[in-house]
Formats: C-alpha cells, sequence, structure tokens
C-alpha cells in the first residue's frame, strides 16, 4: 500500500452512523533544514527565527514534488509565520498552484532560554530544569511560559479551527517538530510523554484524518522523497 493509498483509505474503524462524516485530512510537512537542524539545537518561536539552508531548499523543492504530495487532493495550504515554514510551504504551494495562508497557533513553542543550544549544552547548563521538563510536560523550558502542555491546548484549537474552516476536504499544514507530534499525539489520544518517543526528520510528511470526533494517523515521517 503506498503514502497515497493511506491518505485517501475508507473509514477505518469509523461506525456506520460515522462513514457519512465527511472527512477532513491534515497532510502535515516538517519545514526543511536551517543551519541549526544539523547540529540539533533547540530553535523554537523566541529565536533568531533561520532561514532555509541550502539543503533545506532542496529538502522543500523535493518535497514539492513527492509522490505522496501528488496524490492527495490538497486544497489548500496552511503554515507556520516562523520563515523556515514560510520558505518551506511557498516551494510547496507553487508548485500546487495554491495560495499560502499564514496561521499564527502553528508556530513552534518557546524554548526560553534554551534557543539556540544543543541538547548537551542545555543539560550541562540548566540540568535540574531539563530533567523537569522531561518528566511533566507542564514544566517549561527555563525562562519560556509555554510548556508541551500549553502547546498542546494551542494546537488542539488550531486543529479544531482548520476542521472547521476546511471541512471534508484536504490541506497542507507546513509546521514544526512540536505541533505537529502534538496533532499526532491528540490524534491517537495518547499521553504528553508520547512526544518524546516521536522523531521527526526535516521535510518529513506525517499525517492525520478526522472524521466527526474520530482521529487516526494515516502516515507518520514518510521521507521516501528525499532519497
Amino acid at each position: 500500500m503506498t503514502p497515497t493509498h493511506v491518505l485517501s483509505g475508507g473509514s477505518g474503524w469509523a461506525s456506520p452512523g460515522e462513514s457519512a462524516e465527511p472527512r477532513t485530512t491534515l497532510l502535515m510537512l516538517r519545514h526543511g533544514e536551517t543551519a541549526l537542524t544539523p547540529e540539533k539545537r533547540f530553535s523554537g518561536s523566541g529565536g533568531t527565527d533561520p532561514e532555509l539552508s541550502d539543503v533545506g531548499r532542496w529538502q522543500a523543492d523535493r518535497a514539492a514534488g513527492a509522490t505522496l504530495l501528488a496524490g492527495a487532493g490538497v486544497e489548500a495550504v496552511v503554515c507556520s509565520p516562523l520563515r523556515r515554514c514560510r520558505e518551506t510551504a511557498a516551494v510547496v504551494a507553487r508548485r500546487l498552484g495554491l495560495d499560502l495562508v499564514v496561521e499564527d497557533g502553528l508556530r513552534e513553542a518557546d524554548f526560553g532560554d534554551w534557543e539556540g543550544l544543543t541538547y548537551d549544552a542545555v543539560r550541562s547548563r540548566f540540568p535540574e530544569d531539563l530533567a523537569a521538563w522531561h518528566a511533566s510536560t507542564g514544566t517549561a523550558p527555563t525562562g519560556s511560559t509555554e510548556s508541551f502542555a500549553d502547546v498542546a491546548r494551542r494546537m488542539a484549537g488550531v486543529r479544531d479551527d482548520l476542521i472547521s474552516r476546511y471541512r471534508g476536504r484536504t490541506i497542507l499544514v507546513v509546521s514544526h517538530v512540536t505541533p505537529i507530534k502534538v496533532l499526532i499525539q491528540l490524534a491517537l489520544g495518547a499521553p504528553g510523554a508520547s512526544l518524546f518517543a516521536m522523531e521527526l526528520a526535516p521535510a518529513s510528511f506525517s499525517g492525520v484524518s478526522c472524521v466527526g470526533l474520530k482521529a487516526s494517523m494515516r502516515v507518520f515521517n514518510d521521507t521516501s522523497h528525499l532519497r
């Protein structure tokens, strides 16, 4: 079964009554690499707002031509306001012949004093804060007021708004690691700790379909277009 079929498949475990509900699919694309990505530095909404690197621009172009995307029937492109997402989304939107809609709620989490630092640097400078962050999704990074639990509440609202606005359609959502993982977590009904168990590559596709109040993950971390 190809990723395209996965996105456009049947009603899954929906009951007969729910099968009449229109399916709204959020096909999610993580932005391409920036200079910070290969160094695995924290890069949220409170940092330097880096642009795509040369590799990131190549990844965006490859994503725009992905077989999965071509067969998905995307009718709208919505993206985070941060530069790396706007640049990635613009390449894809041009290829699809669609306008680009910027949605502030799709921004990355704010990592506070950890912005621009590697994980090892954070562990060295803020060991207790990092341990507390891992122990509870209600704990924000040092100097930030936004925990993963806060991001989850934000993303639940964004999801509901997008499903209402684009009911029964497939849209491309270009965002960041945390918002995409949260949308998957919400679809699966998984605990907040599951966010630490997911990995998303730059310019990877994931997908969630919603039928009524039921949601299912259709594809996760697909990078076949980058091979």
